[in-house]
């Protein structure tokens, strides 16, 4: 059987539609998964015992259980929570709210532990010296504290930019068309297996250099404005 390259030229344009919803699922998951991580990471330092056991067993949680795993969760498994919890009947979720869900949910657990890990690396004579100036807690860590860790965080938070890309893979278990689900689709149309496969991947490829070169410009762009 010979290889027909020509149906990777074929098949572009509803690979390039799958990879265009795979970013945009990616930037919305990171962005609220940047929210939940950053206040996660705040009660993760908090003196407050409750806070913080809440915190850790969110953190543990996710990052102990696979993303696939969490999907069914949310996908399956809260519509008959719900049911349960109200004595109606299961109301089916849609894909891209699972979608959203879980992968926000799960990026907030890892981004956590990004943001408490910055906001550690900050010698603690910057806090104290803040208060010193008569500042409260709050205005210290949103004035001095935060805007120094974010600067060290944004390697690692390109990082789990990257693996949250290639994680959305798994999506396609619920029937979400992002794409590795558009690949697999125009393999069931066409049984050319690894030519749309090996245009997946390079794909994936081009979204995953594209984003490291992107994060390495912003890191050298702050760096540079750290010296004038």
């Amino acid at each position: 059987m010979e290889l027909k390259w020509s149906v990777v030229i074929e098949s572009l344009p509803l690979l390039a539609e799958g990879a265009l919803v795979t970013l945009k699922i990616t930037v919305i998951a990171v962005t609220l998964g940047s929210i939940i991580g950053l206040f996660a990471g705040l009660m993760r330092i908090a003196r407050n015992p409750l806070l913080k056991f809440i915190a850790r067993v969110y953190v543990d949680f996710i990052r102990g259980t696979p993303l696939l795993v969490q999907i069914f969760i949310i996908y399956y498994g809260f519509p008959q929570l719900w049911a349960a919890l109200t004595g109606g009947q299961p109301q089916a979720i849609s894909p891209w709210a699972a979608a959203i869900a879980s992968t926000s949910i799960n990026s907030g657990a890892y981004v956590a532990e990004i943001f408490r890990a910055g906001i550690q690396s900050i010698d603690r004579g910057q806090m104290e010296a803040a208060r010193s100036l008569g500042m409260t807690y709050g205005q210290a860590m949103r004035y001095v504290i935060l805007p120094q860790a974010f600067k060290r965080v944004i390697p690692p938070l390109g990082n789990e930019f990257i693996a949250m890309l290639k994680d959305t893979s798994l999506l396609s278990v619920i029937g979400f068309e992002e794409l590795a689900r558009r690949g697999a689709l125009i393999i069931g149309y066409n049984a050319r297996a690894f030519e749309v496969w090996f245009a997946v991947a390079i794909l994936y490829l081009i979204m995953t250099l594209l984003i490291s070169q992107l994060v390495s410009f912003t890191e050298r762009r702050l760096k540079t404005g750290d010296h004038h």
